[in-house]
């Protein structure tokens, strides 16, 4: 059996994850505003858990990690989940989606909400992951990066297409096929987050702006322009504008975004790189114009009818939140099932209409119309084809470009 020695975190990468924790989509919860699409928040005890020396655990072949299932015997399921990820009732005492997969399918489902950033989550889970043990999970849902690093490490099980035949039908078609889990042999997408650009338009006199070469080099906005504190966001987003695929770029394309950002810093058209604080300065005006997540743009435009937003001619840097099977899950046919499930339009539309994130599922729109007309014709929550035209995704980093753009990236921004 192959050892390996797992990931280690540089002081760049600790000090993004901090970033994370204290200001940045790490620290946002559900509904209200978006949370980091690039590293969780950072707890003393889930950054031991990424970097503890200990016995290296036994790297798995991802292919080779079917577990017994006993589906057939134990109609249930354990699933995790993040906070306020799943519609309730208008009293908030049951979960009306799961409940209709428990008449459906007699599949009783154990619902916990007990992931509130993904490095805390995987501290939680690790361990029983490397040493083989089932997690007492059957279902879980984690952003791209980690959900990356859990395939890489052999620690999902590879999921049956013949019982996902919703799934496999209607996974729309930017979120097919990530670099991580090509095909999406192991998992699935929960959710969307996207970057766009957001402006107020009473702070910028009524003029729109739709690209990053208009934040940095637009002189109405010096000084009122806000860029983030996600690496992967402000470099993605200007990587497009320079004409380069975040998917696949090299390290001088990497130098020459963070040089154009540098010099938005040095002649101050760029105010401050930001986390979620940017809502409020945004909302006020103090910022003009800024890199933005989609989910805070909707709910800000609640509020306050001068905001507003575009989606950049170059194209947005797009994320997800992903269903996954653990190794050794006891219950893998039922959890597929379930994943299935939220895949049938109808479904999903129940779903994207409480938590009003970018919906995966192909054929939601006219489903979510009944519900919500107005949710159904925000291109934010169903992509239109044009937008979807424009998602990119960033690709995945080896641990060693990861340190040296964080420590690259951390200069830039004075952490």
């Amino acid at each position: 059996m192959e050892q390996f020695e797992p990931d280690r975190l540089s002081a760049a990468q600790t000090a993004a994850m901090r970033r994370s924790l204290t200001s940045g989509r790490g620290a946002l919860t559900r509904r209200s505003l978006l949370r980091a699409s690039g590293v969780g928040a950072l707890t003393l005890g889930g950054l031991s858990a990424l970097t503890a020396c200990g016995i290296p655990p036994a790297k798995r072949d991802a292919g080779a990690v079917a577990s017994d299932d006993h589906s057939d015997q134990e109609k249930e399921i354990n699933f995790s989940n993040w906070t306020e990820y799943m519609d309730t009732s208008d009293d908030e005492k049951t979960r009306p989606t799961l409940e209709e997969f428990t008449k459906r399918t007699g599949i009783r489902v154990k619902y916990t909400e007990d992931i509130n950033d993904n490095v805390e989550f995987f501290g939680k889970i690790r361990p029983q992951l490397a040493a083989g043990q089932d997690t007492g999970r059957d279902l879980i849902v984690v952003t791209d990066w980690l959900a990356a690093r859990i395939i890489r490490l052999g620690w999902a099980q590879k999921l049956d297409p013949s019982h996902l035949p919703h799934a496999y039908a209607n996974l729309i078609p930017q979120f097919r096929n990530p670099d991580w889990d090509p095909g999406r042999a192991h998992s699935y997408p929960w959710t969307g987050i996207d970057t766009v650009i957001a402006y107020n338009s009473k702070a910028t006199g009524g003029k729109k702006v739709d690209s990053v070469t208009q934040l940095l080099d637009d002189p109405s906005l010096k000084g009122r322009v806000g860029f983030l504190t996600e690496m992967r966001d402000s470099v993605g987003m200007t990587l497009l504008d320079q004409g380069k695929n975040p998917a696949n770029f090299t390290t001088a394309d990497y130098d020459a975004a963070i040089g154009r950002l540098q010099k938005g810093v040095d002649t101050k058209q760029i105010r401050r790189f930001t986390g979620n604080d940017y809502t409020a300065d945004l909302d006020k005006g103090d910022l003009a114009a800024c890199l933005a997540w989609a989910g805070d743009v909707i709910q800000l435009q609640a509020g306050n009818p001068d905001i507003k937003y575009a989606i950049p001619a170059a194209g947005y840097i797009t994320s997800s939140d992903n269903l996954l099977v653990p190794v050794k899950a006891r219950h893998k046919a039922n959890a597929e099932k379930l994943i299935d499930y939220y895949y049938e339009p109808e479904v999903a539309a129940q779903l994207a209409a409480f938590i009003s994130y970018v919906c995966p599922v192909e054929g939601v729109k006219e489903e979510l119309a009944k519900i919500d007309p107005a949710l159904a014709d925000n291109p934010l929550i169903v992509p239109d084809k044009e937008m979807a035209a424009k998602a990119h995704a960033f690709r995945s980093l080896t641990s060693e470009e990861e340190t040296a753009y964080e420590e690259k990236f951390a200069k830039l921004i004075g952490a």
